[in-house]
């Protein structure tokens, strides 16, 4: 076995150890849907064929230097596949060079990184000290190759990179031209072909400003036009109830609708907001969807403010912070209201103080505004409790009518709660995380009672309309098993999209004729509602969202990945689903998806072209509508 082992060079070695160690990752610790056996072949054959991309590249190199390759990037590579594995845990979703920007977010991310590394997490490190320990023997596993050799050994590559492409063509037709889903593209080429095609197209979305005239947008708006049935509408529902009235807008961090009216052993999870929904001065949207992407409660702020898509790379507060926007608070500035916003974080998290300037913000109370001590914080911060009774001060100091926007904290993974503060008792499955969120739930929850009672106590409830909205999924696919158990059903595409809907609330103190609505729709139509409601007139406007109360609106609720949800069908996955029953409908019935999953892909192509291009440089927004 030794003497085979000295004459297998030291790359044909790598090769197979670090492939057959990357599909074992990606088999058994990612959650990678296989749903064939051409899957499962691409699945195996692609990460074979990365490695001896990158390791055969050393034959190349002088037989000392081949070594020395070989050991750094063997580590390199197995450092990309954990740093992946970890993000994957949280997010569902995979490293893109804009998220990589976003370093100086990791000082936040302490706690939730350490509970996202497992110990068999070593097992990817396993091959890394089998190749550094092979590689400091005496016995040569370099190669020495006649240059004819090493042009064999190299078109290898090529041929197995071709098979590779063809195979995943064959499994999944148009690619690279329908990437929305990064799930798809790692299945099909790999991790590290993924991390290749994403740098080919960060240079491409560089380039596309730099080459943007404007001509875009005439395109664009006529767009608009034929899709948002209704104009401003002074004579629609509640147009204008809310005028001169403060604004105060919670977001609430990884909310999502199935927490509503829940149990865990007979305790409700959300009393307050139960009460809250069935009121009659509350209306509820329950089929309200979040459309975040890789930016999370950034993305979830970004579609509220500009009633625009985010990326599906990266987030837009770092990657186009300084673009030409028409924002909700620089609207709002003009029509006389002072803006701000509440949030018990660093500022620069998320870029926030960048992009808050840029889109009209007054004032930005970040974590020094706030009073914060071992006692009062845990988790990511501030609690809850204690945030929105500091902040009370501010906003009775701010003149009226004012705008200002809350972002929670404590309710954020991984959803960590001292037990002394904890009035529910932990769920019990498979799932630490899922297990935690209903306490750090119960606890939001309670600090928004408390916060309806001093927005009363300080004489500000009477003359404010409250918003309450979930920003983005707290529970990701990867605890798909734990939350089939808490739900009773399996978590199809069907059932996790469904999972999507966060809570949306318009509380309006003395209306009397609330409730919950059952229209779809999504964080894309917030700013054109809100406007409606303060009876403000943007008829230049540039926006894919509709004002949620009007007759006539959009047919879909378009979601980031290029999934959608209609009034009648759900689409997924590239299945079409009924939307009231959940049954995936025949080929033939499923045509009538067509034409919506079309709008979609051509609606999330405009608003991306809006940002990277900044095409809104080019636009006047100050022209009167024809």
């Amino acid at each position: 076995m030794q003497w085979r082992m000295k004459n297998v060079p030291l790359f044909i070695i790598a090769t197979l150890l670090f492939g057959l160690k990357t599909y074992v990752v990606y088999r058994f610790m990612f959650d990678l849907s296989i749903e064939n056996p051409m899957q499962e072949f691409i699945l195996f054959f692609n990460p074979i064929a990365s490695a001896y991309l990158i390791f055969a590249i050393s034959v190349w190199m002088k037989p000392k230097n081949q070594m020395k390759y070989l050991r750094w990037t063997v580590l390199l590579g197995s450092l990309i596949l954990f740093l992946n594995l970890v993000f994957y845990r949280n997010f569902t979703d995979f490293i893109t060079i804009p998220v990589l920007f976003q370093g100086n977010n990791a000082a936040d991310l302490t706690s939730s990184f350490l509970t996202l590394v497992h110990i068999e997490d070593l097992f990817i490190f396993a091959d890394v000290a089998l190749v550094w320990y092979l590689s400091k023997q005496k016995f040569d596993l370099s190669v020495k190759l006649p240059k004819r050799g090493k042009i064999a050994a190299t078109a290898v590559t090529f041929l197995l990179l071709a098979g590779n492409v063809v195979l995943a063509e064959i499994e999944r037709p148009m690619l690279f031209v329908r990437a929305f889903d990064r799930e798809y593209l790692v299945k099909n080429i790999g991790v590290y072909n993924y991390h290749l095609y994403d740098a080919t197209m960060q240079t491409k979305t560089k380039a596309q400003r730099v080459f943007a005239d404007g001509s875009e947008v005439s395109e664009i708006e006529s767009y608009l036009k034929e899709t948002s049935p209704d104009k401003p509408d002074k004579n629609g529902e509640l147009y204008g109830i809310a005028e001169d009235k403060n604004v105060i807008f919670v977001s609430v961090e990884s909310f999502q609708n199935f927490l509503l009216d829940s149990e865990v052993n007979g305790t409700e999870t959300t009393p307050f907001l139960n009460e809250l929904k069935e009121s009659k001065d509350t209306i509820t949207f329950e089929n309200f969807y979040h459309q975040t992407a890789q930016g999370k409660t950034s993305d979830s702020e970004f579609i509220v403010e500009n009633s625009l898509y985010p990326l599906g790379r990266g987030a837009v507060y770092f990657t186009h912070a300084a673009n030409e926007y028409n924002a909700l608070p620089e609207i709002l500035n003009e029509e006389g209201y002072e803006t701000s916003v509440f949030h018990a974080n660093n500022a620069s998290f998320w870029n926030r103080d960048v992009m808050y300037d840029n889109i009209g913000y007054d004032e930005f109370y970040d974590e020094k505004s706030y009073e914060v001590t071992p006692e009062n914080s845990f988790g990511w911060g501030l609690e809850d409790k204690a945030f929105f009774e500091q902040s009370i001060k501010y906003l009775q100091s701010q003149e009226k009518p004012f705008y200002s926007k809350f972002i929670t904290l404590t309710h954020h993974f991984p959803f960590e709660l001292p037990e002394e503060k904890a009035h529910i008792d932990k769920y019990d499955s498979n799932s630490k995380t899922l297990n935690s969120y209903f306490q750090t739930a119960r606890y939001t929850d309670e600090a928004l009672e408390q916060f309806f009672q001093q927005l009363k106590d300080a004489g500000l409830y009477e003359d404010s309309i409250i918003i309450l909205m979930g920003d983005h999924y707290g529970i990701s696919d990867f605890h798909n098993k734990a939350m089939g158990q808490f739900l009773g059903k399996e978590v199809d595409p069907y059932v996790q999209t469904q999972l999507q809907r966060v809570p949306f609330m318009v509380h309006i103190p003395g209306y009397e004729k609330g409730g919950v609505r059952d229209k779809v729709v999504g964080q894309i139509d917030v700013k054109p509602t809100l406007l409606h409601l303060l009876g403000i007139e943007e008829s230049g406007d540039m926006t894919f969202g509709d004002n949620m109360f009007a007759k006539k609106k959009k047919d879909f609720v378009a979601l980031r990945d290029g999934s959608f949800v209609s009034e009648e069908y759900v689409y997924t996955n590239e299945v079409c689903y009924d939307r009231s029953t959940g049954e995936p409908l025949s080929e033939a019935e499923a045509e009538a998806c067509q034409p919506i999953k079309e709008k979609v892909t051509q609606e999330l192509s405009y608003s991306d072209n809006i940002i990277y291009g900044d095409l809104f440089r080019f636009y006047d927004f100050d022209k009167e509508e024809e």
